[in-house]
């Protein structure tokens, strides 16, 4: 059927390193043998005869042009500005919504825009538009304390979609206090300007400041679901309680092998765990084993339904919103030391040089050996073995010299690693948040990640030469427009870098600015060249890994792509793949996308409650210093990350100074006219914490020394505005 690769077509066309192809060219890219060509060609005539692709110069296919009315999803910036996701894409992708133009419509609103105006910007055309019309909101319920004015009742929304009080009218004397923290839904929405929208409590989550009620009101502001429905809990107990190590003889019994986990000390889920054995040609031979999820959760059950909807697991503080049940998730799927388990495991053989010679996929039966934490695991192979089993020592020092090797061969394929620092949060015995530190980098991190990486490519690489379908983790390289103003920022902090660079000219950028004070600001540069990795089944690659099929295997316990491989590779295993019917392309696409979008979800929700926290925290640390860095230029003014918390201020464009300051966003600056002082993106500042609102999650600083300025003549300047103080979103 034509259908399965009609969302193929569109979604592949719609990314942004796509280049103009002809249909055999672009079927080859996604992956269609030559026995389905005739049925693509049907598939890319429907969508010509729709007007949703068109054929352009030599005959490659390319989507419509920018209409002048755009009907799509409003997606907020938090600071101010936004985009229009076109229902239809097109060959421009959104559109650009300007700061006070978004018409009230909030994230996730169905939306209906006008395009106001087209230019250029990195050698591609930009357009911008204003919403005109809100047609369908995506958003009812909000987070929010409750307060009370005047007689009427209020809730103060948190966060930046809804910024408007709500009124409520059904708090009574047996309801929620005042000040407590509450999810109201809306009702009804203004109808013109000054009316307040109104709603109703559906659930009131405790006292602000309590970290389960800030989590759980995160959970509830990102929709996330964090119970299990009674179905899917009895097909998970069902599966536990048939569980018998012995009583599957399909699968290869490794009880006796040297089988090691590394975790952080916090894990709950163990879901992977890697050996190191010699083979009959003395070949180093990695085991990669991964708890197999697929023998417990049946396709199509509830238990699998539920999974499938929430994608993902996400990692709180203190908390996990997990995708499966607990009893699995922590309990027969966790490669625990000492308890037999069911595994996917994937051997792969390596020469000295640390190439790949060799692979073998298997349905095991482990018993890990020893569970270890990165730093347990690295004092280990620095010598601190007191205690431990030769066999474990033994093996983490074959693993780290593999490790070592592979890494090395993949540096030289042209993998990226970005050095961008990440802090845990410190608590004390009241569950408050009191400091943060920066994780610790031990190499281990890094054996395990070389591991994981191999066995995602391997397993990649194994459907992509028996020609299935499968969701790859894929990652376009940027377009020469990606890298325009990454370039300019660069050379203006000192540095090299091409008009189109390779890996090994970004390679060579980050080995130049490591530990140097731009270094931060670099790597950020480099990180917003690319777009976001996703889940699709598209063969376009992983770019960063330098990997021309990849995706993900090693983690099924807590991501839903990776359970849908393990089935595809246990039919492999079993043999029964060449009788399956090939999944459809386009139900894949859809599968990606969900799986994409719960997957940045989670990510939004973990991101959101550590600055919550954060921001408690700082609230009563007003006035300290602390060392910042540059991170962004704004018309009202600088984005500033403070280093030890890794969480982002903003000092207003008046709190400069008394100077006439010209914003030149393109080389990410401001320049005082008078006394030649700039601030440039990557500069590290003294900045004085002086305001919290979190509600709204902002951040206020200072500048805590004097301008002491270096002074340029830059580059020329584009516009020149006065000091002025608009509300950032």
């Amino acid at each position: 059927m034509p259908q399965r690769y009609i969302e193929a077509i569109i979604k592949h066309l719609a990314s942004r390193g796509y280049s103009p192809l002809k249909p055999r060219q672009l079927a080859r890219q996604l992956g269609v043998s030559d026995e389905d060509y005739g049925t693509f060609r049907q598939a890319v005539r429907q969508l010509q005869d729709s007007g949703r692709v068109m054929l352009g110069a030599k005959n490659a296919l390319t989507l419509p042009q920018m209409t002048r009315q755009v009907i799509g999803v409003y997606r907020a910036n938090p600071r101010g500005f936004g985009f229009v996701v076109p229902q239809t894409p097109n060959a421009h992708g959104d559109l650009f919504i300007p700061p006070g133009q978004s018409g009230g419509a909030i994230n996730g609103d169905l939306v209906n825009a006008e395009v106001v105006s087209k230019g250029r910007r990195d050698g591609r055309d930009m357009f911008s538009g204003r919403v005109v019309e809100v047609t369908k909101r995506g958003q009812s319920r909000f987070v929010g304390v409750l307060d009370r004015a005047d007689g009427n009742w209020f809730v103060l929304p948190e966060g930046n979609n809804l910024t408007a009080p709500v009124l409520v009218r059904d708090v009574g004397a047996a309801g929620p206090a005042e000040g407590a923290k509450v999810v109201v839904e809306i009702l009804q929405y203004p109808q013109q300007a000054g009316e307040l929208p109104s709603g109703v409590i559906v659930e009131t989550l405790g006292t602000c400041g309590e970290l389960e009620v800030e989590t759980l009101a995160v959970i509830r502001a990102h929709g996330l679901e964090d119970r299990f429905g009674q179905q899917a809990l009895d097909d998970a107990r069902a599966a536990v309680a048939g569980f018998d190590p012995a009583g599957d003889a399909s699968r290869e019994d490794l009880t006796d092998l040297a089988v090691i986990t590394i975790d952080p000390p916090d894990a709950r889920d163990f879901d992977d765990a890697i050996s190191l054995a010699r083979d009959d040609q003395g070949r180093r031979v990695l085991g990669v084993h991964i708890a197999d999820v697929s023998a417990f959760v049946r396709e199509g059950s509830q238990l699998d339904q539920e999974a499938r909807q929430r994608g993902t697991s996400v990692y709180f503080p203190r908390r996990v919103v997990p995708m499966l049940p607990e009893v699995l998730s922590n309990g027969v799927c966790s490669l625990q030391e000492g308890q037999e388990r069911f595994c996917k495991s994937v051997f792969i053989a390596y020469d000295p040089d640390g190439r790949r010679a060799g692979t073998r996929f298997a349905d095991t039966v482990i018993r890990s050996s020893k569970r270890l934490t990165y730093l347990q695991a690295q004092g280990i192979i620095d010598g601190k073995t007191g205690g431990y089993d030769g066999r474990i020592v033994e093996l983490l020092r074959g693993l780290h010299e593999l490790a070592r090797a592979i890494e090395r061969r993949r540096r030289q394929a042209g993998m990226l690693r970005l050095d961008l620092p990440a802090v845990e949060l410190v608590f004390n015995e009241r569950q408050e948040v009191t400091d943060a530190r920066p994780e610790e980098d031990a190499y281990t991190h890094t054996l395990i990640e070389m591991s994981m990486v191999e066995a995602n490519e391997a397993v990649a690489e194994l459907l992509s030469r028996l020609d299935v379908p499968c969701l790859r983790r894929v990652h376009p390289p940027p377009g020469p427009g990606d890298v325009g103003q990454a370039t300019t920022f660069v050379r203006a902090s000192g540095h090299k870098l091409p008009p189109n660079p390779s890996r090994h000219d970004l390679q060579q950028l980050l080995d130049n600015v490591r530990g140097r004070p731009e270094a931060y600001a670099v790597n950020l540069a480099v990180l917003k060249t690319f777009e976001r990795a996703e889940y699709s089944p598209m063969t376009i690659g992983h770019y960063a890994l330098a990997s021309e099929h990849y995706g993900h295997f090693t983690s099924p316990i807590r991501r839903y792509p990776d359970l849908t491989v393990h089935r595809l590779l246990g039919q492999y295993v079993r043999g029964t793949l060449p009788h399956m019917d090939k999944p459809d392309l386009s139900e894949l696409v859809k599968l990606g996308e969900h799986c994409t979008a719960a997957e940045r979800r989670a990510e939004d929700a973990e991101d959101e409650l550590r600055e919550v926290l954060l921001l408690q925290m700082l609230a009563k640390r007003l006035g300290e210093v602390f060392d910042g860095v540059v991170t962004g230029v704004a018309n009202f003014g600088l984005f500033v990350q403070l280093r030890r918390f890794l969480i982002e201020g903003l000092i207003r464009m008046e709190d400069l100074g008394d100077d006439w300051w010209e914003v030149i966003a393109r080389h990410g600056l401001v320049r005082g006219e008078r006394s030649g002082t700039t601030y440039r993106i990557g500069d590290a500042l003294r900045v004085k914490v002086v305001a919290v609102d979190q509600a709204r999650r902002q951040l206020k600083l200072l500048i805590d020394t004097p301008p002491g300025g270096r002074k340029t003549g830059g580059p020329p300047a584009r516009h020149r505005r006065q000091a002025r103080s608009p509300q950032p979103r």
